[in-house]
């Protein structure tokens, strides 16, 4: 016996996929992080290497290079001496702050939820155990 197919209530996707379009951006190691850090305003490359903690100078100069190749961010050269370059969000790049802030909330919602779990599970397993005493 097999189950009837249920017709699927959420409206189609275009043929290209806006979500796909997205993730592409989003999809990259380290993405997310830089567009947060970008979110608080200008930052230099050494600043962004300090704000992300684990990131290699090589990935982040190549997530810096393909989110500006997409338009997320841009790259100003500053007139100091020596010269600088600072990183900001493009108008585009903006556009995705309040998804990583919902992304973030959500997260948060993810780990309590978690946290709470592994707590109930050690509380049954402690509980379950007998009393040396």
């Amino acid at each position: 016996m097999s189950l009837k197919i249920r017709k699927n209530k959420a409206a189609a996707l275009p043929p290209t996929c806006p979500v796909g379009e997205c993730m592409v951006m989003l999809g990259g190691a380290w993405a997310p992080n830089i567009i947060w850090y970008l979110s608080g305003g200008p930052r230099r490359f050494s600043e962004l290497k300090i704000d992300i903690p684990g990131i290699s100078a090589k990935v982040l100069s190549t997530r810096l290079k393909e989110m500006e190749e997409k338009g997320a961010i841009e790259r100003r050269i500053v007139p100091t001496s020596p010269p600088s370059v600072e990183y900001r969000l493009s108008d585009l790049g903006q556009e995705f702050v309040p998804a990583i802030h919902a992304i973030v909330e959500v997260g948060h919602k993810l780990k309590l939820r978690r946290e709470a779990k592994l707590a109930e599970e050690a509380a049954v397993g402690n509980a379950a155990q007998p009393s040396l005493a």
